[in-house]
């Protein structure tokens, strides 16, 4: 599965198949290689896929935040339903979405080991910090904040509650929505950032296969 491909000298460093090295030029160090098409193929694949995760990600993140979110408190969806069943309604939605991110999290992770591994080079700390602090905050949004945003929506309309405990779950809510809010938001900006990080890798490889064709 394996052969050898690049040549510095007497050391010699393995890499995939696919990237199998064609003598033609040397460069100021002295290292012959350049990078086969399957290879170059495969990295833009892989390129690509990211991309598009992102993409979708990204998406469904800014609807959610700036559209779908606000829709359901709005005037035109109190006039249609009371403000239990829109809550209900929300909680339903953002444990679909916090699903979406943490499938578009585990997606971004795999294309960057996979990118790693095939290209044989280790991801930038600030990307693999970055996506790290998407994947935590995911994780956090999914299996903490929503879980607790549900139990205290429950505790705040349910018939049995007492007047203080209401009183009490409504500003433990109102606080608890906020901080959920401003994490979805750094979420949606991070992954801008991410973004912007993966197509400048892109550019990069971009123009380094087309300088070893």
């Amino acid at each position: 599965m394996f052969e050898g491909v690049f040549h510095r000298g007497a050391e010699r460093t393995w890499r995939p198949f696919s990237c199998r090295v064609h003598l033609a030029d040397q460069s100021r160090d002295g290292a012959l290689f350049r990078p086969g098409l399957g290879f170059l193929r495969m990295l833009a694949l892989l390129r690509f896929l990211g991309t598009l995760n992102l993409a979708v990600w990204l998406g469904g993140a800014i609807f959610l935040t700036f559209a779908a979110g606000p829709a359901f408190f709005s005037p035109e969806m109190l006039a249609v339903m009371d403000r239990y069943y829109a809550g209900r309604a929300a909680q339903i939605v953002l444990a679909r979405y916090f699903n979406f991110q943490l499938v578009c999290a585990g997606l971004a992770v795999v294309q960057l080991l996979a990118g790693w591994f095939y290209a044989g080079k280790a991801p930038g700390r600030w990307q693999a910090g970055l996506l790290a602090a998407l994947v935590g905050l995911s994780l956090l949004g999914g299996f903490w904040m929503q879980p607790k945003l549900k139990q205290l929506h429950t505790v705040m309309y349910a018939a049995t509650t007492p007047p203080p405990e209401k009183e009490a779950a409504k500003r433990t809510f109102g606080m608890w929505h906020g901080i959920s809010q401003s994490a979805n938001l750094l979420l949606t900006l991070g992954v801008i950032g991410y973004f912007w990080i993966h197509l400048n890798g892109t550019q990069r490889s971009h123009r380094l296969g087309l300088s070893a064709i």
